[in-house]
């Protein structure tokens, strides 16, 4: 499995999958989520009312409607409180979650976001940190031809190529 970081809109990606960091209530809001709903249209927003929400560290698979990507992983990442609330576990199971229902569906290219480092603050290299090694981790990697890391701004961008460089 080939991993990489670009800097790009992820609503532009010709994947399989991307991955939208979504709120509970998966019916779009700022940010990643405001966009891929912008984007997909309003099918994904009629599809995401029949799915009653997402608790944290979940997720869910949707159609991509008018996105290049077949289809729209929604996971929601936890909100930064001090460390101390599970929020790195959290984190990692958005990830694993994510990449479980990539492989169920077939899907062989996948697109990350940089979960949880917006609006909810997790700190971005952790956060970084943790999306590299659970995505390195990954025990059904080989049925996954591709990952791809997609970062809004030059820190992030800087820090996933700064991690992937070690690895």
């Amino acid at each position: 499995m080939k991993t990489e970081v670009i800097q790009e809109d992820i609503t532009k990606l010709d994947v399989d999958a991307i991955v939208n960091a979504a709120n509970s209530s998966l019916l779009g809001g700022g940010g990643v989520d405001g966009a891929i709903h912008r984007a997909a249209g309003s099918e994904l927003l009629a599809e995401c009312r029949l799915l009653g929400g997402c608790k944290t560290g979940e997720a869910k698979i949707t159609g991509g409607y008018r996105l290049p990507a077949k289809y729209v992983i929604h996971t929601v990442g936890p909100i930064w409180k001090d460390g101390e609330h599970n929020e790195a576990e959290l984190l990692r199971s958005c990830y694993l979650r994510s990449l479980e229902l990539a492989v169920h569906n077939d899907a062989k290219t996948i697109a990350f976001p940089c979960i949880s480092t917006g609006v909810y603050g997790f700190p971005k290299r952790p956060a970084a940190e943790i999306a590299v090694a659970t995505v390195q981790g990954f025990e059904d990697s080989d049925k996954l031809e591709e990952v791809i890391f997609v970062c809004f701004g030059d820190d992030s961008y800087r820090i996933y190529l700064e991690i992937l460089d070690k690895t």
